[in-house]
Parts: structure tokens; C-alpha cells; sequence
């Protein structure tokens, strides 16, 4: 008979997972290079462009308002933005399908050495996957926060976070938002010792 899940089994799973990552190295390096990749190219003048669907589009939304908005300390506004405007969305999913509503996005706001932060638990989200052609298309910088294997998104990243967790997806968008906020934080850090 399946155990009937309570408050403490969902916290005690999501424990067992943050201490597997706390232990790892690779995954460790991969969230503090991310920080350093992207306020490098906040440095430039460049952008940060964030997409995912579902849950991961809230994560993408998310990260671009901690970073062009604040996370815990007043400092400039850092250029980011989501790809989540409903009528865009709505728009570009009607007249071209809707594996391309980020491509198209991509496509006309993107530029060079921008980055493209592609969310998907699964790593093979077809709409995902479009944006990060039409990114390569515009000599952008992918990274891409994945879960299980990383999926076809692990092959064509520049850059991957994966969390390394084969069940359901929503202990994978737990430790993305983690993610997210170690990120930011090293961002505000390294920037603010530069005097940005």
C-alpha cells in the first residue's frame, strides 16, 4: 500500500536532495560559474534573456525581476527580462505554433554575447530547445538549468546547472529557485566589488 505523503516526507526528500548536491562538486562549480558568466556579461553592457514553461517560466520570471529589480541589497538595475508576455506568447503560439513562442522572442531581442537562461526540468522542452537555436543564430551565451540527465538541452548549452533528481519535477524546481538565488547573490557580489 503507497504511504499516504505528509509535511515531513516532502521536506525530509527535499533534505536528501540538498545534502546529494552540497556534496557535489561539478554541481557547486556550475551555480558559482554561472554567477561569474553572467555578471561578466552584465559588465559588458550585455543582457540576460530567461524562458521556461509552467513552473519554470515563474523561476525565469523570477530571476529576471531579482535581477533587474532588487534581491537583498539597493544597487543599479542589472539588464533582464522574461520571456512571458501573454499576448506575445498568445500571439506568436497562434500564428506559428507553440514550440516557437520564445524562438520568435528570442530572435528579435537578442543580440550578441547576450545570454539565454533556458529553464526545463526535463531538458528536452521543444520551445526550449527552439530558443537555444535562434540564441546560437544571434552568437548568444546559453546556460541552461536542467534535472535528470539534462535531456537534448545538456548537448547544445554552453553552460549547465542540472540538478541530478529522476522523480517528479517539482523537487527539481525547488532547487532551481536555490539556484536562482545563489546566482543572484553571487552576481550582486561580484559586481558590487567592481563598483557596478
Amino acid at each position: 500500500m503507497h504511504k499516504k505523503p505528509t509535511a515531513r516526507s516532502h521536506f525530509k526528500e527535499t533534505l536528501s536532495i540538498l545534502n546529494n548536491l552540497i556534496d557535489n562538486e561539478e554541481f557547486l562549480n556550475s551555480v558559482d560559474a554561472a554567477s561569474r558568466i553572467i555578471s561578466e556579461t552584465i559588465e559588458k553592457g550585455k543582457k540576460i534573456i530567461s524562458c521556461g514553461n509552467g513552473g519554470s517560466m515563474c523561476d525565469a520570471m523570477h530571476f529576471a525581476e531579482e535581477l533587474s529589480g532588487k534581491y537583498r541589497e539597493d544597487r543599479p538595475a542589472y539588464p533582464a527580462l522574461a520571456l512571458s508576455d501573454p499576448s506575445t506568447l498568445t500571439c506568436i503560439g497562434n500564428d506559428y505554433g507553440f514550440e516557437n513562442v520564445f524562438a520568435r522572442q528570442v530572435e528579435a531581442l537578442g543580440k550578441d554575447f547576450d545570454i539565454l537562461l533556458a529553464i526545463s526540468t526535463s531538458g528536452n522542452s521543444p520551445n526550449i530547445l527552439k530558443a537555444v537555436e535562434a540564441a546560437k543564430k544571434k552568437d548568444m551565451i546559453i546556460i541552461a538549468m536542467t534535472g535528470c540527465d539534462g535531456g537534448e538541452l545538456a548537448n547544445v548549452c554552453d553552460h549547465e546547472i542540472r540538478i541530478p533528481w529522476e522523480d517528479y519535477a517539482d523537487r527539481i524546481q525547488e532547487m532551481h529557485i536555490v539556484c536562482i538565488h545563489t546566482i543572484i547573490s553571487g552576481v550582486e557580489s561580484q559586481l558590487k566589488e567592481k563598483g557596478l
